[in-house]
């Protein structure tokens, strides 16, 4: 069997990785010049369903929950497993209640815990909530290795390649987010920074909770942290906003004053695919399987919608039923 995977954003990449350690002859077609031109370059690359459940419903911590667990296995070495910091500064500690009482996996913990966890944010928090089996990576660093795992195991990559115009395959999975063709998708418009300073260091995303704009630090080699990320309903992608980027480096002063000195490396802006509930889709359209909608949540979500896809593609019989598996997820929610 010949497969086509469109797209070599996350979902591409993941659905591509099962597909080919099912044996199945598989070439990825980007119209990209390469990795770098997808919403997932620009993703946090946090593994985190517990958090994310704060403002997502129930399927995508039963979705998310072994995110990790495949990342580390597919790419040994990429994922952190140091949990996830959560703080608020004394005048939106209501905020950390809300949180708490909408996600689980966390437990309390106090300003002399916070210092074990993080010493460089010791006396700023009175309190705080660690969800300790939650993970993170940086997603460039797991795209480009899982480029390298596929093309080792096989698979062919054609770059800057419309995929309108490739045929002889017997399925194709489009993973083009924005690109493709369905009504149904709204643009969410998300933007980063990224931050160098040797003056701060953190062993774990730390999110710093705000009524208007909450705010989360992921820390990457060499000093680096991404800074993020806007929610704009927008399917914009000009470059970050002025407000934004005051937004987001107030916030980031707030976790830390030295940022404040910190340079700004890079910023970025992507516009990520949903549909209405934000919840993604694996569909079945005769020989094409369509992933889509993954909002904010690719690196943790495709996993599993990679395997949904890959089984879609072999279990034709099957099809109705899984192509519909996240909305009956949706329906229990």
């Amino acid at each position: 069997m010949r497969v086509l995977v469109k797209g070599a954003g996350v979902a591409g990449l993941t659905a591509a990785f099962e597909l080919a350690a099912r044996g199945v002859a598989v070439t990825v077609a980007e119209i990209g010049c390469g990795l770098g031109e997808s919403a997932s370059w620009f993703a946090g690359g946090m593994l985190a369903p517990w958090c994310e459940r704060e403002s997502a419903e129930q399927p995508v911590l039963d979705l998310g929950r072994d995110a990790a667990d495949w990342w580390d296995a597919v790419l040994p070495g990429q994922v952190t497993r140091a949990g996830t910091l959560v703080v608020a500064t004394p005048r939106d500690a209501g905020e950390l209640d809300r949180f708490a009482s909408r996600t689980s996996g966390h437990r309390w913990i106090d300003e002399e815990e916070i210092a074990l966890l993080e010493p460089d944010l010791a006396g700023r928090f009175r309190r705080g909530l660690f969800f300790p089996d939650e993970a993170h990576l940086d997603p460039r660093q797991a795209m480009a290795a899982l480029h390298d795992r596929l093309a080792a195991m096989g698979v062919e990559f054609r770059f800057g390649a419309d995929a309108r115009h490739v045929s002889g395959f017997d399925r194709q999975i489009d993973c083009t987010g924005m690109a493709a063709i369905d009504d149904r998708l709204r643009g969410v418009r998300g933007e980063m920074l990224i931050l160098r300073t040797p003056d701060v260091s953190l062993s774990r995303p730390v999110r710093l909770l705000h009524p208007r704009f909450p705010l989360y630090v992921v820390p990457r080699t060499d000093h680096r942290f991404m800074v993020g990320a806007t929610m704009i309903e927008s399917q914009s992608t000009g470059p970050v906003t002025a407000r934004s980027m005051m937004e987001l480096l107030g916030a980031a002063y707030a976790l830390h004053p030295a940022f404040g000195e910190a340079g700004i490396i890079e910023t970025g802006a992507s516009v990520r695919p949903a549909f209405s509930d934000n919840l993604p889709r694996v569909e079945a359209r005769g020989s094409t399987v369509a992933i889509n909608g993954l909002y904010r949540h690719g690196f943790l979500l495709a996993p599993a919608m990679g395997r949904q896809a890959a089984d879609l593609v072999f279990n034709q019989d099957g099809t109705k039923e899984l192509a519909h598996e996240a909305d009956n997820q949706r329906r229990s929610a």
